[in-house]
């Protein structure tokens, strides 16, 4: 079984012209250039089998992996393979301390496989049983420059109906950004406060996560399907087939179909996880199977109420909204209209509530199980 690790790809990803392109594949429909200009860092090469050496004296990067060897200088064309003298297009450089390589030249002359992930935005370097997943986006630019969490009020139509909507767009990439699923108490099946399960893991940003046994007159109230939490399955129920928010300790965020979950899960290497679900939007298209997911109330894509929902933009930033009165297409439009090209519903009715930045923008009307934090550290 391969093992997977997630790691962020900080991309310097330019174009090439139309016509240049025409046989190029396309990542989340944006052109991947034949010649490379994406860059992975050091760190990702060292997690997948590549030994890694640093000379900070000569500024100078040792690869080597099987019988081969490159020698890459920061900020300089000249590299060399087993010995041999050759003239890179695209320069090594760092940023913060770490150091960035070019992909396609590295995976090349270390013999390693790539494959696009358009889903995810995401590109895959594959070194025998080994796979490093790592995001990538259209941006040339330091991604800790710029405001990591933005929260709003925006208005929505759909149809002849407007939906005034609280939203956050968290940066994904923004390296003071850790994402994390926060348990009511710290155990499952205890509810607490949305703000208190924010204010006691020290996150910027909560909001309520999977439905759970909320009219139980038990002490006990457990959360419906999967939830893992710092990195261990705290919940297992293999059967559930709806849509898993899942991240890893990079923040490269999936929402993964139960089914899927339940097949595979054992090759996933997660750091949080909920479940919840329907799906809304997949592939940037409005995307709904309520039955194929289980759901048995007929009223779940009629019934109007408030309304929780997650989604991924194509450039790794993470939407959380929360808005009355909507039905799931509805909200699945909305999604859609906010920017998501992946999305999905959480509970909703009394459990919706969303945190930001110490107080509410939306008070949920009841205790809740469980959390998807963002910390800014």
């Amino acid at each position: 079984m391969k093992k997977i690790f997630s790691l962020i790809l900080v991309s310097c990803l330019c174009f090439v012209s139309t016509s240049a392109a025409s046989s190029v594949p396309k990542l989340f429909g944006y052109q991947v250039p034949k010649t490379g200009s994406l860059f992975v860092p050091t760190s990702a090469l060292n997690d997948i089998g590549v030994n890694v050496k640093w000379n900070p004296s000569e500024q100078r990067i040792d690869l080597e992996l099987g019988q081969t060897k490159l020698i890459l200088t920061i900020g300089k064309k000249e590299a060399y393979v087993n010995g041999e003298l050759v003239e890179l297009t695209e320069l090594p450089y760092s940023i913060r301390g770490v150091k960035y390589v070019p992909l396609r030249f590295v995976t090349e002359k270390l013999n390693l496989k790539r494959e696009w992930n358009g889903d995810t935005a995401s590109v895959s370097v594959i070194a025998g049983e080994q796979i490093a997943e790592l995001p990538v986006i259209k941006q040339t630019v330091d991604p800790s420059k710029g405001k990591p969490i933005l929260s709003e009020k925006r208005t929505f139509k759909v149809g002849r109906q407007s939906f005034s909507a609280n939203m956050v767009t968290i940066s994904l990439l923004h390296p003071k950004i850790r994402l994390g699923v926060a348990l009511a108490h710290n155990e499952i099946g205890k509810v607490d406060d949305l703000n208190q399960m924010a204010k006691k893991n020290g996150a910027a940003v909560a909001i309520n996560g999977s439905f759970f046994n909320a009219y139980t007159e038990s002490d006990i109230k457990n959360p419906y399907g999967n939830v893992i939490s710092g990195g261990e399955q705290k919940l297992k129920d293999l059967s559930d087939r709806r849509t898993i928010f899942t991240f890893d300790k990079n923040n490269l965020v999936k929402l993964v179909a139960g089914t899927d979950y339940r097949e595979r899960y054992k090759e996933f290497v997660l750091e949080g996880a909920v479940q919840a679900g329907p799906r809304l939007v997949k592939d940037g298209k409005v995307s709904l199977n309520v039955v194929e997911e289980g759901f048995k109330d007929p009223k779940i894509l009629t019934g109007g109420g408030a309304r929780s929902a997650v989604g991924i933009t194509r450039d790794h930033k993470l939407i959380l909204i929360t808005l009355g009165g909507a039905t799931i297409p509805q909200l699945a439009e909305i999604m859609k209209q906010a920017g998501a090209y992946q999305a999905m519903n959480l509970d909703g009715g009394a459990s919706s509530g969303l945190y930001v930045e110490g107080k509410y923008l939306t008070v949920p009307g009841r205790q809740i199980s469980n959390a998807i934090i963002v910390k800014y550290e």
